[in-house]
């Protein structure tokens, strides 16, 4: 039996349709499906012009995919489309529907026809075919042709778009692992230098090999100030005043360089810098970072920005620790240095404390830090008698202990000496007075005793009073006489000097202000009303006794936090 010519083409467009399914579907390339689309039914129908619009979900809008033969549109231009829905599922569209939505085809449109590229939840786009090259209306038989191949397209093309997706997922997966891995490499890195400048220069080289940066910046807070730590490619450095604007202006996410930063930092224009992100350390911004534009020229993605964050943080925390580091070395030799410090002033200070005939003696101070500034002395003179003295240097620490040497110093100098109390204590205050900051003073008591007379001459540069109770009365005496403290100004009127006659179980309480100022949890100070009774209450012990007495009744009400040092001095006519 004869077939017909028209059966005969009937069975060729059901062959080409299978045969382009297969080989569609089988396709995981979105542009080979395109492509064979475009190319079979431009041939089948004789059309010289085609384009591919796919629909953008997010924009609301379609992008021009592929094109042939159209001089009105171009490969990558957006268009706008609105489409009801029932339009977006149809099976075709001809050009008299569209003229008025898509008047940049209007020259082109006429006899043309619209194929929806659709799957069953899916709008994908549309397919543009242009007038035959006959100049003849398409035939439904050829329509037909064409919407089936666009359903088979749309269903390849789906798939293709998924495996698209897929395949740009697993290579996000794959940077963001080979970044963590990057991250992880360097952290070990990080962690073994101690070196700035290799810090610097492993960052510096991390930012052009993994995200080809050449240009770039980082600002730093250090304890002194805020500085560029390191840099690359700058054509012009940065003031100080922009390194500080800067610092100031960055928030802690990342900020695109506009006019307002250029008009701050007019240098970020002139090194071509893109963009300045903030980086933070447990919620403190301690860096800033700047990067222009990257050597392959490509964007900058978030995931570009995170992993310079994570990069910079990384180099940030390490430079940190460094500045730690010299800290903590700082911190150990300044303590060890005051170690030393605090065993040259105790030799400094008699140890033990000396017999002197015809007293029971008891001295001891206490210092609030390593070091302080109190002192006391007890030597012998050429005489044959002996010099007691305590004194208190204004401030704490290191500077005191100095200037309490010093007063040591210029004492033993003096011992020889033969000269009147009064006299030396002029002396004293004059070197003190010279070779000493106005700032700095001295309070300062100090006596000869005379044993074989039991006379006490004393001299009391502005020191508080020692307190004297004599064995037969109640009460305390004061030993004020003498003159202004020491170094406050320069001698102008002499210092005077009192002898007081001592008798057998006369007692002399001398202290500094770390005894009655001492405060406690109230901020009430011990005070000279309790130092008083506390001597006429133990009146009866001995000189060590007593002194033992009146530190523990004193740490006690302070709680053991001494603010101030605190010595004593106490002697008892035997």
């Amino acid at each position: 039996m004869a077939v017909s010519e028209k059966e005969l083409q009937n069975r060729f467009e059901m062959k080409t349709v299978l045969e382009t399914s297969r080989m569609l579907i089988e396709s995981r390339s979105s542009d080979f499906v395109l492509n064979n689309l475009l190319l079979i039914i431009m041939g089948k129908l004789l059309s010289g012009k085609a384009a591919i619009l796919f629909f953008d979900q997010a924009k609301q809008t379609y992008r021009v995919e592929k094109t042939k033969g159209l001089n009105s549109i171009a490969e990558g231009d957006s268009i706008e489309i609105n489409l009801s829905t029932s339009e977006k599922s149809c099976s075709h569209i001809d050009y008299n529907s569209f003229s008025d939505k898509l008047p940049i085809l209007a020259d082109e449109m006429e006899n043309s026809v619209f194929f929806p590229l659709r799957t069953s939840n899916q709008h994908i786009g549309f397919l543009f075919l242009g007038r035959k090259a006959t100049g003849k209306l398409f035939s439904s038989r050829e329509l037909e042709f064409a919407e089936s191949l666009c359903i088979i397209s749309s269903v390849a093309l789906s798939n293709s778009l998924l495996f698209d997706q897929l395949k740009n997922t697993n290579r996000k997966l794959d940077r963001r692992i080979h970044e963590l891995n990057t991250l992880f490499d360097l952290s070990k890195e990080f962690n073994l230098l101690t070196d700035r400048k290799k810090i610097s220069n492993i960052f510096k080289f991390a930012l052009l090999g993994q995200l080809f940066i050449r240009t770039f910046f980082l600002i730093y807070k250090t304890p002194e100030k805020v500085t560029i730590l390191t840099s690359s490619g700058l054509n012009k450095p940065f003031s100080q005043k922009e390194i500080d604007t800067l610092f100031n202006l960055c928030p802690m996410e990342v900020r695109a360089v506009d006019d307002h930063c250029c008009e701050k930092a007019p240098t970020l224009e002139t090194n071509q810098i893109t963009n300045i992100i903030g980086i933070s350390i447990q919620g403190e911004k301690v860096a800033v970072i700047g990067v222009g534009d990257r050597l392959n020229k490509e964007a900058y993605s978030e995931t570009d920005f995170n992993f310079l964050k994570s990069l910079s943080n990384l180099a940030v925390v390490s430079i940190q620790k460094t500045y730690f580091l010299e800290e903590r070395i700082d911190k150990e030799r300044m303590e060890e240095e005051l170690a030393i410090a605090k065993s040259i002033q105790r030799g400094l200070l008699p140890d033990p404390v000396p017999k002197v005939k015809g007293v029971d003696l008891a001295a001891s101070t206490l210092s609030s830090r390593e070091v302080g500034g109190d002192y006391f002395d007890i030597a012998p003179t050429p005489d044959g008698n002996s010099i007691f003295a305590i004194g208190d240097v204004t401030g704490k620490g290191v500077p005191a202990a100095l200037l309490m040497a010093n007063l040591q110093s210029m004492l033993h100098v003096l011992l020889p000496v033969d000269i009147e109390l009064s006299e030396a204590t002029e002396r004293i205050n004059d070197l003190i007075h010279k070779n000493t900051p106005s700032d700095k003073f001295i309070t300062f008591f100090w006596g000869k005793y005379f044993f074989d007379k039991n006379i006490f001459r004393y001299v009391n540069a502005g020191h508080n009073p020692p307190l004297l109770l004599r064995n037969d009365s109640s009460s305390l005496e004061e030993l004020s006489i003498g003159g202004l403290l020491l170094g406050a100004m320069e001698t102008i009127s002499p210092y005077e000097q009192e002898e007081i006659l001592l008798k057998s179980g006369d007692l002399v309480v001398c202290y500094t202000d770390g005894v009655n100022e001492a405060m406690n949890n109230k901020q009430e100070e011990f005070g000279e009303e309790r130092l008083y009774e506390l001597i006429l209450q133990n009146r009866d012990l001995n000189s060590n006794e007593l002194m033992e007495k009146i530190l523990s009744e004193v740490r006690a009400f302070a709680n053991d936090k001494l603010g101030d040092d605190l010595t004593l001095l106490i002697f008892k006519v035997s």
